[in-house]
């Protein structure tokens, strides 16, 4: 008999929203889903309360990383992080923001001891987090703090992608007011941005000469100057680089044209120049099964594409598909043996 496949590290997510629900149900659908093994950081009580609110019986067993991958055949393996926690689906307690926070770190610590080859990330609510400590816009952010940490040589800068069977997506800036982006939005960045994200399309996605799609900042590109220069100066500038070094990278695009089926077939991947640009038409086109992925990492991360959806937490009428898609594709990513 072979090896056992090393499972993936699953955070727990707020424990108030839905993040529990897709991992148990994951769990008990594991075999006709066809899923790789793997294990969450949580609370062992708080689940098995969760099981029991959803209807489900399944067998949830206290482990550590290492055991996860022979238990997962029969139990959903359960690694114990932070203190027992009340089970109130909907209803976030401050005093739990500790252990999202713990959870999320403890998986990526795994992934750098060798205990599990990816990271997935079950959504959270930031504003809960504020008061225990947490200091970073959002996941993309603190994951680049957690690589710094344990990979101190590595060249570790998170770039934020949603990845779907039709489109990905990167923006060059996150999580920052749309009135500061004009001034974020740099020569530097820019190519910073593509660069990392041409790496990971070779290194982890397999494309040998990816083809990068950038928008502009205004309406029409700018129209030469005529609404706004930003695109004339700031973005042809920084694509001129990016050819120059042998990337094969297109733009500044009208992002008005640039999604439809036709466009779509013209690139692998659109660089973006501020969150909403790129997300809304990336979470139109494949809202149920795209995923967000973390660039330029010294580890894998996906999660799903969605929040914490409170309003559907404990009740069973969660959607799998994108927590399915990230574990699948975290499985893929995590694994340099696959092509």
């Amino acid at each position: 008999m072979g090896a056992l496949q090393k499972p993936l590290a699953v955070s727990m997510g707020e424990p108030a929203g839905i993040g529990p629900d897709l991992a148990l149900l994951a769990w008990v659908n594991r075999k006709s889903l066809k899923l790789p093994p793997f294990y969450v950081r949580g609370d062992l009580a708080l689940f098995r309360e969760r099981a029991r609110k959803l209807g489900l019986d399944p067998k949830i067993e206290n482990t550590t990383p290492d055991e996860s991958a022979r238990l997962f055949a029969k139990a959903l393996p359960l690694v114990q992080t932070g203190p027992a926690l009340d089970d109130t689906p909907g209803e976030e307690r401050p005093e739990t923001a500790s252990s999202v926070i713990a959870s999320i770190e403890g998986c990526v610590a795994d992934v750098h001891a060798g205990l599990a080859t990816a990271v997935v990330t079950g959504p959270i609510n930031k504003a809960a987090l504020y008061n225990a400590g947490f200091t970073f816009p959002g996941h993309t952010e603190f994951l680049g703090a957690l690589a710094k940490r344990y990979w101190p040589d590595a060249q570790a800068r998170p770039v934020m992608m949603i990845a779907g069977p039709e489109l990905m997506v990167v923006p060059v800036t996150i999580h920052i007011p749309l009135s500061q982006v004009p001034e974020a939005v740099t020569v530097d960045l820019i190519v910073e941005t593509a660069e990392i994200t041409i790496a990971d399309l070779k290194k982890r996605f397999g494309y040998p000469n990816p083809r990068l799609a950038v928008c502009g900042l205004n309406p029409h590109a700018g129209e030469n100057g005529s609404i706004g220069t930003e695109d004339r100066d700031v973005i042809e500038p920084a694509i001129e680089r990016l050819r120059a070094a042998g990337h094969v990278v297109s733009g500044p695009h009208p992002a008005d044209t640039l999604f439809h089926p036709a466009a779509r077939t013209q690139y692998d991947c659109v660089l973006g120049m501020y969150h909403d640009q790129v997300l809304v038409p990336a979470k139109t086109i494949g809202f149920d099964d795209s995923v967000n992925v973390t660039l330029g990492l010294p580890f894998v991360r996906t999660s799903p594409d969605h929040g914490t959806a409170y309003g559907l937490a404990g009740k069973g009428a969660v959607r799998l598909d994108s927590f399915v898609a990230s574990l699948r594709m975290a499985n893929v990513l995590g694994n340099p043996d696959r092509y």
